[in-house]
Parts: C-alpha cells; structure tokens; sequence
C-alpha cells in the first residue's frame, strides 16, 4: 500500500514539474510556475523519507542527519537568496547549479563504494563475466554521473569566480587540444573499466571524478565573459543529466523526470542562446569570444562621438511619442532598476509611452533582463523581445540604451571582419534619435568598439546608471 501511495506521489510531484516548467515560459506565470514545481518537489522529499522501503523492506533511518542536513540547505538557501543582489544573481545561479553538479557525482562515489562491497573480493584478479554484465549498465551509470557531476561541478565553480571577478581568463597553448585529449582519456577510461579485468577497481574509478574536476576547470578557464549565458546554460543541463543518472541508480521516478526535464530545457535553452548570438557551441567552446585573448586590432576607430546633457536628453523623451529603453549589464552593475521604472512612470505620466527592448543574452546569464526589471515591478507587457522590438524601432522618437553594447554594434549586421559579424542585434539605429549611457567608452565583452557611438543620431551620455536615471527623473518631473 505504502509502496503504491509512493510512486501515486512521484506521479504528481512529476507532473508538477512538467506545469511549472510550461509555466516558466510566461513571465506573468513563472514566480507560481517556481512554486508549484517547489510543492512538488517538498511532497516527493516527504513521500520518500516516510514511505519508501527498499527492496529487504527496511525504510530510511538517521532521520537526525536527513532533516539536519535540510534545514541547514534550506536555511542557506533562503539567506543567499534573500540577501544576494540583482548584480550577483548569475554568480548564485552558477553556484548553486554547482552543488548540484556535486551531489550527482557524490551520489555515484556512495554507490561506487556501495556495490564494491556486494560484489568485490579482495584478490581477484578479475570479475567474472556473469557478474560484470548484471552490473555493467548500473556501472555506466554510476561512472556517466561521476564523470558530467564533477565537469558540471567544477565548470560552475570556475564560472561563478570568472562572473565575480575572482578568476580571470586563462589558457595556454594547445589548450583546446588537451582538453579534447583530456575528455578521450576519461572515456576510455569508463570504457576499459566497464569492459576490462576488474571494473570495480577502486584506485582507477576514483581518476573519473579526479580527471572530470580538471576537465571542467581546464574546460571554462578559457572561454571569454561575452559567452557566460551559454555556458550557465550548458552547464545546467549538465547538472541534470547527472541527477536523471541518480534516478536510474535509485530506480527514483520523480528524480528521474527532474533531471531529464533540466537536462533537455538546459539544451535547448543552450541552442537558443547559441542562435541568438549567431554562433555554433562548437565556437562557444572553442573561441574565446570576450576573452582576454581578443584581438585588439579588431577594433575600428569610429571617429568622433557628441555628448548630451541630462536636461537636454530629459526634453528629447519627455516631448517623446515613443521611447524605448534598452537594459545591459551596466544597468544591472548600478542597480539601478527601481529607478529606471521610475522614469517609465514619470513618462508615462507625460503621455508618452514607454517600452522596454531585450536582447536574448543580454547581461550574464539567460533572462538575466527580465529577471532584473521584474523586481522592479516593471510590467510584462512593456517587455519586448528582439525580433518584436526590432519592428518598432522604425516608429521610436528616443531609444536610451542604458548600459548594453555589443548587442546594439551595427557591426554585426555590416562588418564581416567584425567577431560578432552575423548575430543578431537590436536595430537601436533605426529609430530617430539614440541616447546611449555608459560609464566610458570602454568596448564591451566582444573587446571591439560599437560603430553605434559615432553615428549622427546617437548621443552619449556618460555616468553611472543610477545616478544619471535619478537626475533624469528630476529634470522630466521640473518639465
């Protein structure tokens, strides 16, 4: 009975999933989306815990340590969700898909060392082959989660220090070449483990996850800060692949659906991204587009750029029919997304309506934008994507780009020498006037100039976000 109720709660917790990942697909939906799957996953946890019994009958026991070990996560969690700034939310993602990354590939060392005592006798020179075929398939298993655990792990890990700026960009000759010899050596060795004299030798099983952590690392050290939206995305659906390989070890359903689920949404959100930036993975992880490495003599000089005033850029959008505004990462790097929406309102209030133009990889990681302007209320409606926004810019009177640059660079669309020749952009230049605020002139991830600040109809207007919104909300309300 208990056995039948369990797999009843795993079919629901399932479907909870599969709803709140439709659900996530609509802005105005996702925070119930999150909550729904969240319920999901809280019966599952529960149903397990108290129903489960495993194949001797024998249920969970150290109920100390399980609920220990959840509300010591659950506090942390909460607190590093609660306190972390809109700023430091790629760095938290990539942290925290991280641990998951580790509990995947800790879950394969248990059952490693779990299976070596029902199978292994010291002494024996080989396993007998009845034996290594009734356990190859659970064997592949264990070593596949080990083996994307510990990549998934470590590549988080290195990416979260490059997002902070803890860990800079690094390779060395030949890199490339390594790693692919790297990831051949860890295949084959899983394949002579699987297939060799003894596949449930400690001392080699134990160079998967050593050679899977320096892989990873090796792997996202040199890929450049431009192409951080893919990677997070990549490595999210590495983390799932690692967790449905738990659920095949565990013969879990619920754990199972999860991680296919993050597995084939992390891929195709990968391809998204990859499309979005007009660039294979295969140059993705290869390229170091963004990295240190660029090409400075890649840049054009544009020639000479003119500079606006806050009172004069705040008349150009209040006597506005139409403004659309275009976040980057500067925005997010000044927090200033409360006072960006409180521009909207003011303009609003002037009659002019007000838009809001988002770029696919805009900032560090996918949705990044959203994520950022929904905190501040910002309505859902006003949030365009490219190819919509791109239909309206013909009919725009201001564009103010705050904080964003190689998604706006022209130079995509007309510079075949350019490195971002060919991905999409946001026609900012279409519209009759652009007012781009930035800090300095410095290039953007790319490392190349954007022919857009040297345009007759673009103004630059230097500062730090907040400071230059909150001015400009000043000057529109005197108006």
């Amino acid at each position: 009975m208990l056995s039948e109720l369990l797999t009843l709660i795993y079919i629901l917790a399932s479907v909870t999933f599969i709803i709140g990942l439709k659900m996530l697909s609509n802005p105005a939906k996702a925070r119930n989306g999150n909550l729904i799957a969240a319920a999901g996953m809280t019966l599952a946890i529960l149903g397990t815990i108290f129903l489960y019994k495993d194949e001797y009958g024998q249920r969970l026991h150290n109920y100390g340590w399980i609920f220990g070990g959840i509300i010591i996560g659950a506090v942390v969690g909460a607190l590093a969700a609660k306190k972390v700034k809109m700023t430091a939310m790629p760095e938290m993602v990539s942290l925290f898909n991280g641990m998951g990354g580790a509990c995947a590939m800790l879950i394969s060392v248990v059952e490693f060392n779990h299976l070596s005592e029902v199978f292994y006798k010291p002494g024996w020179s080989e396993v007998p082959w009845k034996i290594n075929g009734a356990i190859i398939g659970h064997l592949l298993t264990i070593y596949a989660g080990a083996f994307i655990g510990s990549v998934s792990f470590a590549g988080s890990i290195i990416a979260w220090g490059k997002l902070n700026g803890k860990v800079k960009d690094f390779s060395f000759k030949g890199q490339h070449i390594f790693n692919i010899v790297l990831l051949f050596v860890i295949i084959g060795l899983i394949i002579f483990l699987l297939f060799g004299l003894n596949p449930l030798n400690y001392k080699l099983f134990y160079l998967i996850p050593f050679l899977s952590l320096v892989y990873g690392v090796l792997f996202v050290f040199p890929i450049g800060g431009a192409d951080m939206p893919v990677v997070i995305s990549l490595l999210n659906s590495f983390t799932g692949v690692a967790a449905a390989c738990g659920g095949f070890l565990y013969d879990n359903k619920v754990m199972l659906t999860g991680g296919i689920l993050v597995g084939a949404a992390g891929t195709l959100l990968t391809i998204l991204m990859c499309k979005a930036m007009n660039r294979s993975l295969k140059n993705v992880l290869i390229g170091n587009f963004g990295g240190s490495k660029t090409v400075a003599a890649q840049s054009k000089s544009g020639g000479n750029y003119k500079e606006i005033s806050v009172s004069d850029a705040a008349v150009a959008m209040a006597y506005a029919k139409k403004v659309m505004i275009v976040p980057g990462y500067g925005l997010a790097v000044a927090q200033a997304q409360h006072a960006c929406h409180e521009l909207e309102n003011m303009l609003e209030e002037k009659g002019v309506e007000v838009k809001y133009a988002i770029h696919p990889v805009a900032g560090r990681m996918p949705g990044h934008m959203n994520v950022l302007l929904a905190e501040a209320d910002v309505s859902y409606d006003k949030l365009l994507e490219m190819e919509h926004a791109n239909d309206e810019f013909k009919t725009t009177d201001v564009v103010l780009i705050l904080g964003a640059n190689d998604v706006v660079n022209p130079a995509a669309k007309t510079d075949k020498s350019s490195p971002i020749y060919g991905m999409p952009v946001l026609e900012v230049e279409e519209a009759k006037m652009v007012i781009v605020n930035k800090r300095s002139m410095k290039p953007g991830y790319a490392g190349i100039e954007n022919e857009l600040f040297f345009k007759p109809k673009t103004s630059m207007l230097f500062g730090d976000a907040k400071n230059i919104l909150q001015q400009l909300v000043v000057e529109v309300k005197e108006l």
